[in-house]
């Protein structure tokens, strides 16, 4: 693939060949990382991955580490934020102020990245023209949180390089940087991968982002010819045309003209189908719900969802976005309490709406039927579980790559399924 000057939209990304579904377009390790202040404590600083137990580094007591050997490959990028951390203790920052600080450090070295193959850091678009007063006095806000947070290791932000300017940086950040999720797509940290930033929005993408670990990867859901432009989507798809067109205007400060948005009121009329007082009810709910963590909070999760749902059966299909949500959260409250056969009950009304929404290669539903096919084995629905295995290994191979530790996981459950069905 090669950047080109893409028609109203500067650069873009198009393909030099043509390509199948499935192929793997481009790897890029981040330019910075780091992991989510929610995650902290939960997944390796360097790797990314869960585990139970994990090496707390002994200066700053933050930062944790698969083992030895992540602990030293993450050192270079931890070092100096290492007594940044202990001095501000037991105050840390918020995400984007310890990522710029990443950055920083990083430019301070000026050490080369494979991550600016394409497009450099110097190169990225900050929008600053285009945001909003609001926005602008929070990324200014920002810039003095990370002046007092780097002052252990950086007496005068403001002395550093001439061409290092702390609020571009901030702004270049909040337009070009990305979850980073884990192969569940679960948010575990925020990177920037400045090749990466080229790629264009559609509502309709051609292409997904997958992680392994900081890694990412883009890879092809359809198929594509020779000069044809490669695009994410920057945004949940499955909203409404004008809450999605909201979103990309307030963060990445575009109006997007894509098939999906300029076509919008079929798909719009599909997602808030049925009775309105019903999902804006919903609505509210789950907008009321936080990050529930203990026994209780979960409990109330599913009080919560089940008193809707049951009183939405006949105002509501399941295929309205805000039922659908419903039946996600209730999904996931049930898991959280050990309620399996109930948590399958959910998933399996889930299904028919994720196939409606994402009838071609989506990694969410790849992701989806993973998590249904768990259940069925569970509930000891051995040959259910193999059929949707089977089924889930056909999405994943596009999505994710028969190489992904997601895809291993896949066949790892594909052989206990089978190896129980020889023992019946």
């Amino acid at each position: 693939m090669e950047k080109f000057a893409s028609p109203g939209k500067g650069n873009g990304l198009r393909l030099l060949k043509a390509v199948k579904p499935g192929e793997l377009l481009y790897r890029a390790a981040p330019f910075a990382y780091i992991v989510s202040k929610k995650r902290l404590g939960g997944v390796c600083e360097h790797c990314l991955r869960r585990k139970e137990r994990l090496l707390r580094c002994s200066q700053c007591k933050v930062a944790r580490y698969c083992d030895a050997h992540c602990q030293k490959e993450a050192w270079q990028d931890h070092k100096r934020e290492c007594k940044c951390i202990k001095d501000i203790d037991p105050n840390f920052p918020p995400d984007s102020v310890r990522l710029v600080g990443r950055i920083i450090f990083k430019i301070l070295k000026q050490s080369v990245c494979p991550s600016e193959e394409l497009y450099s850091l110097s190169d990225l678009q900050s929008n600053v023209d285009e945001l909003s007063e609001d926005m602008k006095e929070g990324l200014r806000h920002l810039a003095k949180t990370l002046q007092l947070y780097l002052k252990v290791e950086i007496q005068d932000v403001s002395q550093l390089l001439p061409a290092l300017d702390i609020f571009q940086i901030f702004a270049k950040v909040t337009s070009n940087c990305f979850s980073i999720s884990n192969g569940e797509l679960q948010d575990v940290g925020v990177g920037l991968y400045p090749s990466m930033s080229l790629l264009n929005n559609s509502c309709d993408p051609n292409c997904v982002v997958i992680f392994e670990g900081p890694q990412l990867h883009l890879r092809s859901i359809r198929e594509m010819q020779l000069g044809e432009e490669l695009t994410i989507s920057y945004t949940e798809t499955v909203m409404p045309t004008p809450e999605r067109q909201q979103n990309l205007k307030r963060q990445y400060c575009f109006e997007c003209d894509c098939v999906m948005c300029s076509t919008q009121s079929k798909q719009d009329a599909d997602m808030l189908a049925g009775d309105e007082q019903a999902w804006k009810e919903a609505k509210e709910v789950i907008n009321k719900v936080g990050a529930p963590k203990s026994r209780e909070e979960w409990e109330q999760v599913l009080l919560s969802c089940q008193t809707l749902l049951k009183s939405n059966t006949s105002r509501l299909p399941d295929t309205n976005i805000y039922q659908l949500k419903l039946l996600d959260l209730a999904m996931d409250a049930c898991i959280n309490l050990g309620l399996w056969e109930e948590a399958l009950h959910y998933g399996n009304r889930t299904l028919e709406p994720y196939r409606f929404y994402y009838p071609g290669f989506h990694p969410l539903r790849t992701i989806q039927m993973m998590r249904v096919a768990k259940l069925q084995f569970h509930q000891d629905m051995s040959s259910q579980a193999l059929e949707t295995l089977k089924q889930t290994y056909d999405l994943m191979k596009v999505t994710h790559g028969t190489e992904h530790s997601l895809m291993q996981n896949l066949m790892i459950l594909k052989d206990e399924v089978e190896a129980g069905m020889l023992l019946k």
